[in-house]
């Protein structure tokens, strides 16, 4: 292969070697959130929210790379750790704290973090119905956020009074202290408060489809209206200012609540605001953190932000539309994969160092890989910037990931359709394909049945099917975007070919024009390179990290890099 091929697996077990590298066992399966691979020595340090939302997050990572992988290594002995974690620390109102480490300070619940620990006792009761514990974990967090909003009921204008029709909540502070409730002296200062309260959305839809809690349910209608209407944080075309990784998870909850309630007010919403974040991301799904806020050029990558689009993505695929295929494949294949460290030459290690006040030094250099950053540029991973990795993107991205693998083949009235191009088998198929080299994409049947694929605009006009190397006509579905054969038996091979060219495209976004170069929906180079860890040097002939000089041009795909008298030079 001359191009790097998209793996899903191979992502999946990278992110497992961090999660089990910087996971501490000193401290009971505590993460490590705060790393800093551009010091000298590498070091990593525990803070507080490791305590918060990392426990929950990191959980579903582990569970999400167990339903890719299987039990690996580590795994199992993670997914119980950071389940020992999530089910401790609780508190008044059903709220979940932390515990009293040297690196804490005020002792206090924060809502946004909720957003993070509610999906997790979620997946614990879904992967086990009998699990009381975590169960009345959830339970009681619900109850105990619902007793704690203001519910405006009454709007008292010069005009007069009026009754709201529907729930509108909102909860008067985003910090809780252990000792004190709501003190509104106290704040996070993130600012935003509505939205970011509001964060827990999908997880409040998802309990209700899971336990049928009404509590939930309401719990979401009351924050959605609140949201959607006196908050005034959207505008009447679903913009807004500030914070896109809470906005767009907001989104996938107001997607998801409309599809659960079949109110279409909650899904126009949600999609208004993810076409709105699209607005600004490249087509390969790099999307700045926050919206209006800072200088285009100032702005990064965060991971959370991409598993966030895939999230809506999947939810609105769910609805029925589904021209968010090709987002969905786009995203991961490119931003969401870029994103991870792969490479951490750059890493100096000190193993002499023993770990000591929730410090740790030894073996980063491989403990590191897998990671994902919270901070890229277009073009590259910045080391100079804070976040080049981030302990909340290392629990959203395994979450994308799943998100992904569920989706590269699934049944759509009989027939069993790939979607995403990736290396994958059950006891149904065995899907395998040549991209980014080559056109070619095949299905190895495991059962009898009927299977097909996706079409995607960059297939081009006339992809053709073939059946055990023999043309076959095969049929379109109602929407004419997946092309399928009937009557296949175990063994049958189904193959699809287009042609696969280099396509080089100028795009504007993030306050420069950049230079791409795809191959089908792989997007294989960009131009200019950034620095240090270069992004979508996917050709496999050429190295793929070194400091180029300044003076270096472009010369093509095909003869990309330093020239021979270029490195003699060097």
């Amino acid at each position: 292969m001359r191009y790097q091929k998209y793996d899903l697996k191979t992502d999946a077990e990278f992110a497992l070697n961090y999660i089990d590298g910087m996971t501490d066992r000193a401290y009971d399966y505590l993460p490590f959130w705060l790393t800093m691979p551009h010091k000298k020595p590498a070091e990593a340090e525990h803070c507080r929210v490791d305590d918060a939302e990392l426990v929950g997050s990191w959980f579903e990572a582990v569970d999400s790379i167990q339903h890719i992988l299987g039990e690996q290594g580590e795994s199992k002995n993670l997914y119980d750790g950071f389940r020992r974690q999530v089910l401790k620390s609780w508190g008044e109102h059903g709220l979940r704290y932390h515990e009293k480490y040297p690196w804490t300070h005020t002792m206090h619940a924060s809502f946004h973090e909720m957003g993070y620990i509610l999906p997790a006792l979620n997946r614990l009761v879904r992967n086990d119905p009998n699990d009381a514990e975590a169960e009345m974990r959830a339970s009681n967090l619900i109850r105990g956020m619902r007793s704690l909003v203001i519910e405006r009921k009454v709007r008292t204008f010069w005009s007069g009074d009026s009754y709201e029709k529907d729930p509108v909540y909102e909860f008067p502070n985003d910090v809780y202290l252990q000792d004190g409730g709501f003190d509104l002296t106290r704040h996070t200062g993130r600012g935003e408060q509505c939205i970011r309260n509001a964060v827990m959305l999908h997880a409040l839809v998802d309990r209700y489809v899971i336990a049928n809690d009404e509590v939930a349910l309401d719990l979401a209608i009351g924050l959605s209206n609140h949201l959607l209407g006196p908050s005034r944080y959207f505008n009447y075309k679903y913009e807004f200012f500030g914070h896109i990784h809470s906005s767009t998870w907001v989104a996938a909850g107001l997607i998801y609540l409309g599809r659960v309630t079949k109110m279409d007010k909650y899904l126009v919403a949600g999609e208004s605001i993810y076409k709105y974040v699209r607005s600004m991301t490249s087509s390969y799904g790099w999307l700045p953190e926050y919206a209006q806020w800072h200088d285009p050029k100032a702005e990064h990558c965060e991971t959370c932000c991409i598993k966030d689009m895939i999230l809506c993505c999947e939810e609105l695929i769910k609805c029925g539309k589904e021209e968010y295929w090709d987002d969905l494949n786009k995203f991961g294949r490119n931003q969401l994969s870029e994103n991870q460290i792969k490479y951490t030459g750059y890493v100096e290690v000190d193993n002499t160092r023993p770990d000591e006040n929730g410090r740790t030094w030894h073996d980063l250099d491989k403990r590191l890989l897998g990671g994902y950053t919270g901070g890229s540029e277009p073009n590259s991973i910045s080391l100079t910037r804070f976040r080049s990795i981030a302990g909340c993107c290392v629990g959203t991205g395994p979450i994308a990931l799943e998100i992904l693998w569920n989706n590269v083949v699934t049944e759509e009235n009989g027939v069993l359709v790939a979607n995403i191009h990736t290396a994958k088998e059950t006891d149904r198929y065995v899907l395998s394909d040549g991209m980014p080299d080559d056109g070619v994409i095949n299905m190895t049947m495991k059962a009898d049945g009927a299977a097909g694929f996706r079409l995607y605009d960059w297939m081009g006009e006339a992809p053709t099917l073939t059946l055990n190397g023999k043309s076959v006509e095969g049929k379109k579905n109602e929407n004419g975007n997946v092309l399928y054969a009937e009557n296949l038996h175990t063994g049958d091979v189904l193959t699809l070919t287009f042609p696969m060219n280099t396509v080089e495209k100028k795009e504007f976004f993030a306050g420069a024009e950049y230079t791409e170069f795809w191959r089908g929906g792989d997007m294989i180079d960009l131009l200019p390179r950034g620095e240090h860890i270069r992004l979508y040097q996917r050709d496999n002939s050429l190295p793929k990290y070194y400091p180029l000089p300044q003076d270096i041009e472009y010369t093509g795909v095909a003869d990309r890099g330093p020239t021979q008298q270029q490195q003699q030079k060097k």
